[in-house]
């Protein structure tokens, strides 16, 4: 019995003659494709393709082959969906991995209305600051930023990571503040040791004018958790550098001051990370479509 994985595969790269386009199309990779395709002659054992560096056409035996699927795959794929549907509302074990700090304070507050939705979904989350390997690990999708998009994941963007200077009002009464990133040498630094690199994290700030400045902290206090730092922050230990996103809320409190308003360092999005599949878990899809309505994709 041929997978369906495969006949999507020779399908969608018959129709649109490449192995790239169709993998766009699946939402795999071209490498996947061309698997898949290899499988299904393999197990046929007729050559569909002819394959050059430059072009893929189909055989004879591809053209009669695909011939004779046509309309029969649309509605093999109908069904399917089909019986899907009638197994009834999305369930199972969500298991997700969240960066702590953005994941507690911006995805947490979601599960409430989300699983009033989905009542039968059972989410496994793991708040932790590192890149999980997200198919060798099992896990249905990841929130976080600065993952490497290695084969099979999908990446999408949630907000973005702007690097901000920040410190509380306890601390800045009777200090002047900063006017450049260089004056921040003159405060008290709360900075972060990157776990995977053991190294202390610089930052490049840029103003609204595009100029660049190096944005360099004393390392009076070290820690390894943006939480951490924030809370170091708000006990008047100093200033810090952290994610918008991490301390709007304390900011629109006044319970932290944004330092160099006109000044911040691009760390890259905030993103949506999921292994793409043939055929996706209901359970994921919706957690998918969910997350991407609230944070407005």
């Amino acid at each position: 019995m041929e997978t369906l994985a495969n006949l999507e595969s020779f399908v969608r790269s018959a129709e649109t003659g490449s192995f790239s386009a169709a993998a766009r199309l699946l939402a795999l990779t071209p490498a996947a494709v061309s698997r898949n395709v290899a499988m299904l002659e393999r197990n046929t054992g007729v050559r569909l393709f002819q394959r050059s560096t430059r072009k893929l056409s189909l055989t004879e035996a591809g053209e009669g082959f695909l011939a004779s699927i046509g309309g029969n795959l649309e509605a093999l794929q109908a069904a399917i969906r089909a019986v899907s549907s009638d197994r009834g509302e999305p369930a199972g074990l969500l298991k997700v991995s969240l960066a702590p700090t953005f994941g507690i304070g911006h995805v947490l507050p979601l599960l409430p209305a989300f699983l009033a939705r989905y009542p039968l979904i059972r989410p496994e989350w793991h708040f932790e600051n590192r890149q999980v390997d997200l198919i060798a690990e099992g896990y249905d999708a990841a929130i976080g930023g600065g993952f490497e998009l290695t084969p099979g994941v999908i990446s999408r963007k949630l907000a973005a990571a702007d690097i901000v200077a920040v410190a509380s009002p306890v601390y800045l009464a009777g200090r002047a503040l900063p006017a450049t990133p260089a004056d921040l040498l003159g405060h008290t630094g709360i900075v972060m040791r990157g776990i995977r690199t053991g190294r202390i994290r610089q930052w490049v700030m840029r103003d609204e004018a595009g100029q660049e400045a190096n944005a360099v902290l004393n390392e009076n206090i070290i820690l390894n958790d943006p939480a951490a730092m924030r809370e170091a922050a708000l006990l008047g230990l100093g200033v810090t550098l952290l994610v918008l996103p991490d301390v709007v809320t304390q900011i629109q409190r006044g319970e932290l001051v944004r330092l160099l308003p006109d000044w911040h360092a691009d760390a890259g999005p905030i993103s949506l990370y999921y292994p793409s599949r043939t055929l996706m878990p209901a359970k994921t899809r919706v957690f998918i479509d969910f997350v991407m309505a609230a944070f407005g994709g």
